[in-house]
């Protein structure tokens, strides 16, 4: 792609269709297709009979709609506000100016979906979304790919998987077994000198027998770095299992992220790689587009309880009076301001932006509230490449494990079996969309030398794809090639790249050590005010759809507990513990209370 004139032509084409209406769609509300509100049932049975209460939910995405959705059900008059669209950083978009010839406009997202199987609370309420045809609602368009890849650059041999991995359920989920598991999936397809793998599969080993209160007090506070000795260990090691584990799933530093945040993701995935306690299989994506495959049939579904949806209201202000929120300042899609008052309320924001809408008066009901300043949060962004002819890559996820801006991606066109991509979308050309996410925005790129903040839009683009085929295209193989552009879409929420004050309106939640501390609990000490996103402290302890899930469901426990409501209470389920593991964990907090090292950590 650099430098020369096929590839610029190319790249101006793809400039052109996603360029052009960037502010129209940074605006847009996702329209529902026609077809998918036909195809979506009414609801079941009848709504609850109200109860009188009027609840306010500020924000639209996972969080706000699970929140509407419990709420709804439980005879709660619901309105919901939300400034762009349904579904948050959950949802996909249409690229504006895309169809032709009566196809659907082009399918783009602010990230690709993932929706593992050690989600809990989210599958449950996918499974309460009708959709036509399907007996366990949208729950049923969730598909599993087969294998997974790390793709390694500079001719190094890119790295296989299958999904879930074969032969490796041990009968029992001893630290003996898990042992002999772990070495056997690491040796096979990280390929490790053998004294690394064991290391660090005795590290793993630390982490899951150490006690709650040695993993709140001490991994806490140390860095997934440190707890790994990744400074003493290969590339290899570094790359793979320090860098890649915190910066492609959890978008921050290994030399700053909570150990007790990676190893409990890590720990839940180990379950299930080794089948346990899971909903599923490890990797899930969605069959459709996630609009088409769930954020409308959700809409459609609460919509026919009673959900009230004000789309483009911005929340501006939640104001506190006599002890309690009196009232939110919003503005309307036409600058006017009012102010919505109801019984409760429920604060759905993503954290940088909910924090900025609580008055002084409110901090000072419950100084929890401050305490969120100080969590921090990071650029996390999707840009999508259309190609007109099938990429032999992987029939899964990716990792460009040596890329400076530690992507991911997977091609999504062959996982959506019901949409023929080139008689479906765009003019007809495009056959496939490979979908990538930019965890890191602040290295240096390999093709302009810049960090991609620094980068125009049109730059971020031509390095993220030259980036794509310095790890794929390495082995002797070509199988991606700028003949086979035929454009692409960057999330629109990012803005003002390449000027010294580039934005990003979808940041992600990052966790540093120590942030557990400042993650507040949903219910507050305003009696009628709720906190629901995935920075709540909840299970979980990780930026994800299922946190934010999570969330909202014990926002609406704790309303249901201060209303007063007979209303049966959310599951909240939190994730699987081990009962194997659960006799080691009592042993080490015996170590712990003596000062003792966990028995497994040697150093």
């Amino acid at each position: 792609m650099a430098g020369t004139g096929s590839s610029r032509r190319t790249f101006i084409a793809g400039t052109g269709a996603a360029l052009s209406a960037q502010a129209a769609a940074a605006l847009a509300a996702p329209a529902a297709s026609a077809a998918t509100a036909a195809a979506a049932p009414p609801a079941q049975a009848a709504p609850p009979a109200p109860n009188g209460r009027r609840v306010a939910v500020l924000g639209g995405g996972v969080a706000g709609l699970t929140a509407a959705h419990e709420l709804a059900e439980r005879g709660y008059a619901v309105t919901v506000y939300e400034r762009r669209a349904l579904g948050g950083k959950a949802r996909s978009m249409d690229v504006p100016g895309s169809a032709r010839g009566g196809r659907r406009p082009l399918p783009a997202e602010h990230g690709f979906r993932f929706i593992p199987g050690i989600y809990h609370n989210l599958p449950d309420t996918m499974r309460r979304i009708p959709f036509a045809g399907n007996a366990n609602g949208v729950w049923d368009n969730l598909v599993a790919p087969p294998e997974m890849m790390f793709a390694r650059s500079g001719g190094r041999e890119d790295l296989r998987g299958p999904i879930p991995w074969p032969g490796h359920s041990p009968a029992a989920l001893t630290p003996e077994e898990v042992r002999r598991a772990l070495s056997g999936i690491l040796q096979t397809l990280v390929r490790l000198p053998l004294h690394e793998t064991a290391y660090f599969v005795d590290r793993v080993l630390v982490f899951l027998t150490s006690c709650d209160e040695r993993r709140t007090e001490v991994w806490e506070d140390v860095p997934w770095w440190e707890f790994t000795r990744a400074a003493r260990m290969s590339n290899e090691y570094q790359r793979i299992l320090a860098v890649g584990v915190t910066r492609n799933i959890v978008a921050t530093k290994a030399e700053e992220a909570s150990t007790r945040t990676v190893g409990t993701l890590g720990e839940a995935f180990v379950f299930n790689l080794l089948g346990r306690g899971a909903d599923g299989p490890p990797d899930r994506i969605l069959n459709l587009p996630t609009n088409e495959a769930w954020i409308d049939p959700w809409e459609a579904h609460l919509r026919s309880l009673g959900v009230e949806f004000r789309i483009g209201w911005t929340v501006r202000e939640v104001r506190y009076g006599s002890g309690r929120v009196s009232g939110v300042a919003v503005e309307g899609p036409d600058g006017t301001r009012q102010t919505v008052t109801a019984d409760h309320y429920v604060s759905a924001l993503p954290v940088e932006h909910a924090r900025r809408t609580w008055s002084a008066g409110l901090r000072a009901a419950d100084p929890m509230l401050g305490r969120c300043d100080r969590l921090r949060t990071d650029w996390m962004t999707g840009i999508q490449f259309y190609l007109t002819e099938r990429a032999p890559l992987v029939h899964g996820h990716l990792n460009c494990i040596d890329s400076p801006w530690s992507l991911t991606a997977i091609q999504q066109a062959e996982h959506w079996p019901a949409r023929n991509f080139p008689a479906d979308y765009g003019d007809g050309a495009a056959v496939d969309c490979l979908s990538v996410d930019i965890s890191e925005w602040d290295k240096p790129g390999i093709l302009y030398g810049k960090t991609a903040k620094q980068c125009t839009r049109d730059e971020v683009a031509r390095e993220v794809w030259a980036q794509l085929k310095a790890s794929l295209n390495d082995t002797g193989r070509t199988p991606l090639s700028d003949s086979k552009l035929h454009s692409w879409f960057l999330d629109p929420g990012v803005d003002g790249l390449g000027t010294p004050n580039p934005t990003n309106e979808d940041e992600l939640l990052i966790h540093p050590v120590g942030t557990l501390r400042n993650r507040p609990s949903a219910g507050t000490r305003v009696p009628n005010f709720f906190l629901s996103g995935d920075y709540v402290a909840v299970d979980i302890d990780l930026a994800t759809m299922e946190g934010a899930n999570a969330s909202a469901r014990a926002a609406v426990n704790s309303l249901l507990d201060r209303d007063g409501s007979t209303a049966r209470r959310c599951t909240v389920q939190p994730l699987y513990r081990s009962p194997e593991m659960e006799s080691a964990k009592r042993h080490d907090l015996w170590r712990y209370r003596l000062g003792l090292r966990n028995v497994f950590d040697v150093g």
